[in-house]
């Protein structure tokens, strides 16, 4: 009896070999076709055809297994194929993490943001409002060691009647300032048409959260080679904002930087609620440089430190943050930009006080 037992057990060693050998074979005719499929456009999944084939399999099925049964194990198949399918489109994007692509490091004036590189600073008011205005901030942040200064010419608000910036005055105030201070400047733009001024005057071409999906303005400053800083959308998932990165590369721009600002959620405490995780899957799904803006993050002064320290500790290249001499005066988001005094204490406070290594030493300690 033990030993018919083992005859028949090696009987199924050698189906189960042969079940292998067809089932890869399948795949590959499977990933071949989705390769195609991917080249003319065409959906991966087509219910019609899985639905024809589960039905000649069924028609073709003399037992001992029911159709049910069939179903669920040629759809376990069907689903496995169509997961290789998928993990092979996501190879070909230009954001992924493939084999061999490397981190993408963006130098701007000198600066160097990406992986391995010290976590950079981007600091400055939320508006440009005066030439007093800026050059005052611009002189403040320059003195603390900050290279990246930021400051918005066009405002996008959604109350109409609000502040929307002073336009081309605004760029050219802050490239002034910038240029003044030894900083690189970087500017909010809102529209394809403003191009050619923000090529003049920017050195980072921002693209805000309500135009993280305006695809006319990502096609036209992906022929820019100017660095772009892109960030996330208020309800947008994180494949959305790494496929609007990818709209920024396939036009031929690979100075590209994501930039995660909070999402909007039910939490009403905060302004916005800081995704931590997106920073960690940003930084393993693609080889871009990702920074956090914890002013809109949290829409509080006194969470900046706390939402700094989170995003270094779980890897972004560099924070963004929102400086005014007097917020309290301000045109715009008066609640949330610091003013110098704070600004010197954040410094002391997240280590950016001195030059923060890659390891992040000098804020944790380890």
């Amino acid at each position: 009896m033990e030993t018919k037992i083992r005859s028949l057990r090696d009987d199924i060693d050698k189906l189960n070999l042969e079940i292998l050998e067809k089932l890869s074979e399948r795949a590959k005719i499977a990933e071949a076709i989705g390769e195609l499929q991917t080249q003319t456009g065409s959906s991966h999944y087509d219910p019609v055809r899985e639905a024809e084939m589960l039905d000649a399999l069924t028609a073709a099925n003399d037992g001992p297994f029911s159709d049910a049964t069939v179903k669920s194990l040629f759809k376990q198949i069907f689903q496995a194929s169509m997961q290789l399918e998928q993990e092979q489109d996501k190879k070909t994007y230009l954001t992924s993490r493939s084999k061999d692509r490397g981190d993408t490091i963006v130098e701007i004036r000198g600066t160097r943001i990406g992986t391995g590189e010290s976590p950079v600073l981007i600091a400055g008011p939320c508006a440009i409002e005066s030439k007093e205005q800026v050059d005052v901030t611009a002189a403040k942040v320059a003195s603390r060691g900050v290279t990246l200064f930021r400051g918005g010419a066009f405002k996008p608000r959604t109350d109409p009647y609000s502040f929307q910036g002073l336009g081309e005055e605004g760029l050219k105030l802050g490239r002034a300032a910038a240029d003044a201070h030894g900083l690189a400047f970087v500017a909010e733009i809102m529209d394809a048409r403003d191009l050619p001024a923000f090529e003049q005057y920017a050195d980072v071409l921002q693209v805000g959260a309500r135009n993280m999906q305006n695809f006319t303005l990502l096609k036209a400053i992906g022929q820019s080679r100017k660095p772009v800083l892109l960030k996330r959308g208020l309800s947008a998932t994180i494949q959305e904002w790494v496929m609007a990165a990818e709209y920024l590369l396939y036009e031929g721009n690979p100075n590209v930087i994501l930039c995660e600002r909070g999402i909007r959620t039910y939490e009403p405490t905060t302004r916005n609620t800081l995704d931590v995780s997106a920073v960690a899957l940003a930084k393993q799904e693609t080889h871009l440089p990702v920074v956090v803006d914890v002013t809109h993050s949290g829409g509080r002064r006194d969470l900046l430190v706390p939402l700094t320290k989170a995003a270094l500790a779980i890897g972004a290249d560099g924070i963004m943050m929102e400086v005014h001499p007097n917020p309290a005066v301000a045109l715009s988001d008066q609640k949330q930009q610091v003013d110098f005094d704070t600004f010197d204490a954040y410094l002391e406070a997240t280590g950016y006080d001195k030059k923060l290594t890659p390891d992040r030493h000098e804020v944790y300690g380890f």
